[in-house]
């Protein structure tokens, strides 16, 4: 199975748990806001098993944030 977005793909960031970790508090700051794909890869911690993470750039900051394919979703606007 193949990554869900692309690169120069707009999403939408959407934290999937409540700040458990520093990382997700981080990720829980940019909730909502609209971002860009810049670049994504995958892990296989387990054969058979594919994550993929998405360097998502968000518009406000031109900051690139790292998160999970199940804390963003696409943009259709």
């Amino acid at each position: 199975m193949g990554p869900k977005y692309v690169i120069g793909q707009r999403v939408i960031i959407q934290p999937v748990s409540e700040g458990v970790s520093p990382r997700e508090d981080d990720i829980k700051r940019y909730a909502g806001q609209v971002g860009e794909v810049a670049d994504f890869y995958w892990i296989s911690p387990r054969t058979g098993q594919v994550f993929y993470i998405y360097n998502v750039r968000v518009d406000d900051e031109r900051k690139e944030v790292v998160v999970h394919e199940d804390e963003i979703e696409a943009c259709l606007a």
